[in-house]
């Protein structure tokens, strides 16, 4: 679903490909940060990472990437792609994928009684009091994080 405003660049959000059996070979035995394991002796199964992140509401799961560094201290960075998932319920301390005056931003949700912030995990950022004069939406809650190392 692309989204444009202001002449910015389009935000586009995927769905998991939950048709396509190209599953990854799985090694099911623990791997550990110390002792060396023979993995190739545990390796027996696949694993199509669509179907796992998208297992318990695949119909409202999508994938989007980030833009920018405001959640850096919650291992959110630039160009990682979120697991969003549509269907979860918003409560106080979830991180969430919002649609605040026609843009989208990713935050925690700090919940009071009289109001909502959406919270920055990263000093350089100001909290956002979501006031009645805001058009907002909760669109989403995200429920991993997928990043490349190095």
């Amino acid at each position: 679903m692309p989204v444009k405003k202001n002449n910015k660049p389009n935000l586009t959000f995927y769905s998991p490909d939950l048709d396509n059996n190209t599953g990854l070979p799985f090694v099911t035995h623990e791997v550990k940060a110390g002792f060396p394991s023979p993995a190739l002796d545990f390796m027996e199964y696949k694993i199509d990472l669509n179907k796992v992140v998208a297992e318990k509401n695949p119909l409202a799961t999508f994938y989007i990437k980030v833009a920018g560094n405001s959640m850096t201290d919650a291992g959110i960075d630039d160009g990682d792609i979120l697991v969003i998932d549509r269907s979860l319920e918003a409560t106080d301390g979830k991180i969430a994928v919002c649609l605040i005056d026609g843009e989208f931003t990713v935050k925690r949700l700090k919940m009071q009684t009289d109001c909502l912030y959406l919270m920055p995990e990263n000093p350089a950022y100001h909290p956002i009091k979501v006031t009645e004069d805001n058009q907002f939406v909760i669109w989403a809650i995200v429920t991993y994080i997928i990043k490349k190392i190095g």
